[in-house]
């Protein structure tokens, strides 16, 4: 079988291929790894699948992945960076680093509806065909996955930054799952059948924090003068975001929930909490518009005479996905041994609307987050209870296979090749520059 990169190939819209050095011998143990484990990466998918667990509190699916890796003989670190969800694996030694993170937490009420059990799964896989590989060769180099736990709005990732997780690392790679998604119109692959996923994709910075009213209580009917109405505050700064929402552009988001509202309606509420989340472009763009929410909360708080305090809860920075990397698993994906090929246009793909705190590790460490589409009926987007079923599925873990294989050569083209790693660590450097201080 076909299995080395073939650099004189014609590049897919938009993009360059990088130059890389077959390693056949590396990437068929690599191959042969993943296909081998297949039961044990099919076992652990159902149980992260059937077992949903939220943010920080994935302690089944910390244990049993824990517990996958020593009983294949691997060393790992559990509740690792002072996270009790978090875990550590690594491979090899000397040379650079490649980490594969692993998502396991799920949503409230609606399980796996943005199928991290599959994310989990094709990190996993692709950590075990690295480290295969590596032991296969003795060469330099070290594979390691992370397990992050609370990607869904409690920043784990964050914390494992904070923690120093990622400061000796040379790249990071993860693969997420999606509906399938027509390509751009505009965009022509050569006769290619239509892509199975997306190797770059950008996403919005977001920043999200809780807001409280305070007022006065008093007897709504006997002496309502006496009172100060957070429930008033709380809903006329929600009026005036709706109104600010027709001045700010397509890609800005701003949403939000009243978590306290008040208890008795005799009774003026004297206490309430919403909390909002605002998207942009960049973090930089997103703290400007957080900035004009507070404006409308400020307004409110003056209308009614309360008082209005802000506790941040987390800021999930912009996706910044490195071209070179994108590149490799683009050209992985599309040999005949994995024979998935997925869109990787740098010059028309839009940026999703969501946010992930893989955002983060992009700004501090070359990093990688490919798409790669699951069969789902019409409306079953993430975060429904319909593509909660479909990320399930025996073809949904055998997609996230592929997306693994696609990684796992990607990483062996970065430890093992002096100049991809160069031109991974220029890019990063040049794109950092751009603007250097918007968040570290």
């Amino acid at each position: 079988m076909k299995l080395a990169n073939d650099a004189s190939r014609e590049a897919g819209p938009g993009r360059s291929v990088p130059a890389t050095k077959p390693a056949m011998a590396e990437q068929e143990v690599a191959m042969r790894a993943i296909d081998g484990y297949d039961a044990e990466l099919r076992g652990i998918n159902k149980k992260i699948f059937d077992n949903p667990e939220l943010g920080y509190e994935e302690f089944q699916a910390h244990d049993s992945i824990v517990s996958l890796l020593r009983s294949l003989k691997f060393e790992v670190t559990p509740h690792a960076f002072g996270v009790q969800t978090s875990f550590s694996c690594e491979v090899g030694s000397g040379g650079r680093v490649v980490v594969y993170n692993a998502e396991y937490d799920a949503l409230p009420d609606i399980g796996h509806a943005c199928g991290h059990n599959l994310i989990a799964t094709s990190s996993i896989a692709s950590f075990l065909g690295v480290a295969a590989a590596l032991r296969s060769s003795n060469t330099p180099g070290r594979v390691r996955l992370y397990g992050t736990p609370a990607e869904e709005g409690g920043g784990g990732k964050v914390r494992l930054i904070d923690a120093g997780a990622y400061k000796d690392v040379d790249a990071c790679l993860m693969v997420h799952p999606g509906p399938p998604m027509p390509p751009p119109r505009s965009l022509d692959y050569h006769g290619c059948c239509v892509p199975s996923g997306s190797a770059y994709g950008r996403t919005l910075a977001s920043k999200k924090f809780n807001v409280t009213f305070t007022g006065q209580e008093a007897h709504a009917a006997m002496a309502p003068f006496q009172g100060r109405n957070a429930l008033d505050a709380v809903v006329l700064g929600y009026n005036g975001v709706s109104m600010l929402r027709q001045q700010t552009r397509p890609h800005d988001r701003i949403h939000s929930v009243i978590m306290s509202g008040g208890t008795r309606p005799n009774v003026i509420t004297s206490f309430t909490k919403t909390q909002y989340c605002v998207r942009s472009d960049t973090l930089k763009e997103a703290t400007a518009l957080e900035t004009r929410v507070k404006a409308c909360m400020e307004g409110a708080a003056t209308a009614t005479a309360c008082e209005v305090d802000y506790e941040v809860d987390n800021a999930y920075a912009d996706l910044r996905p490195n071209r070179t990397i994108c590149c490799l698993y683009a050209d992985a994906m599309a040999l005949p041994c994995i024979d998935s090929p997925v869109a990787c246009d740098f010059e028309h793909a839009p940026p999703v609307p969501g946010s992930t705190d893989q955002g983060n590790v992009s700004y501090v460490v070359p990093s990688f987050h490919g798409g790669f589409a699951i069969p789902c009926p019409p409306g079953a987007y993430n975060h429904t209870k319909g593509f909660t079923a479909c990320a399930g599925t025996d073809e949904a873990h055998k997609l996230a296979i592929d997306a693994a294989k696609g990684m796992a050569m990607a990483g062996l083209a970065i430890l093992n090749d002096e100049a991809v790693a160069a031109k991974i660590w220029e890019e990063f450097k040049a794109d950092r520059a751009l603007d250097e201080k918007e968040l570290y």
